[in-house]
């Protein structure tokens, strides 16, 4: 029961993982170089406003625009008329926009978390002395930012990471029982709520393992 679902966890998490960290990395770091630009004040608004939204509230969001303003499926891996088709390109592809908005807005909480750490590590890191040398050895503003400076500043956040795991995976269980996705999260639910201690204990275990 679980092995036909463990991979489709691993994709969906690993997926929303990747798409915070390519996210996030850029934007942490030009908001701390820009501190207090416009830009900035921007990119934290939407960061606040991405901790504060819960990731089921997006998915229904998602639900409601795709069914009812754009008449597409959003629900499931594949549309209806790709679901018993052959493997093709298009039901690949169908299968992509299945997944990738869904790793999306569970990788919400976790893009906004990881902008504001990045931010004032960076912050922290331009203030040390051996970046004031460096730029005045006359070093490019670039070189002194990738090289020296965020070199530092993510060290940090490879522990967040390790912490963004049971928050995903949470966040797969809501988000799997509203947009029914084939994912351990609704066993999950459905195990706990018949009562079935053996398959939630062995979810839990597999899960444990995994972080």
């Amino acid at each position: 029961l679980i092995w036909d679902r463990l991979g489709w966890t691993l994709l969906v998490t690993t997926i929303a993982l990747g798409l915070t960290w390519i996210i996030a990395i850029p934007i942490g770091i030009y908001s701390a170089t820009h501190q207090y630009s416009r830009g900035d004040f921007f990119f934290s608004f939407l960061g606040f406003l991405g901790l504060s939204v819960p990731d089921f509230a997006l998915g229904l969001a998602y639900l409601a625009l795709g069914i009812f303003v754009f008449n597409i499926s959003v629900t499931g891996l594949f549309s209806g008329s790709m679901e018993n088709a052959p493997w093709s390109l298009a039901k690949v592809m169908d299968l992509v926009n299945h997944l990738f908005w869904p790793a999306l807005i569970l990788g919400v909480a976790g893009t906004a978390q990881l902008i504001r750490i990045m931010r004032g590590n960076l912050l922290d890191v331009l203030g040390q002395q051996y970046i004031t040398t460096a730029r005045a050895k006359g070093l490019k503003e670039n070189v002194v930012i990738n090289k020296y400076a965020v070199r530092v500043a993510i060290n940090p956040l490879i522990s967040v990471m390790g912490m963004q795991l049971p928050e995903l995976f949470s966040g797969a269980t809501t988000l799997g029982i509203v947009l029914t996705l084939p994912t351990i999260g609704p066993m999950l639910f459905d195990a706990l709520m018949s009562m079935d201690m053996y398959l939630a204990g062995t979810i839990l275990l597999f899960l444990a393992l995994m972080l």
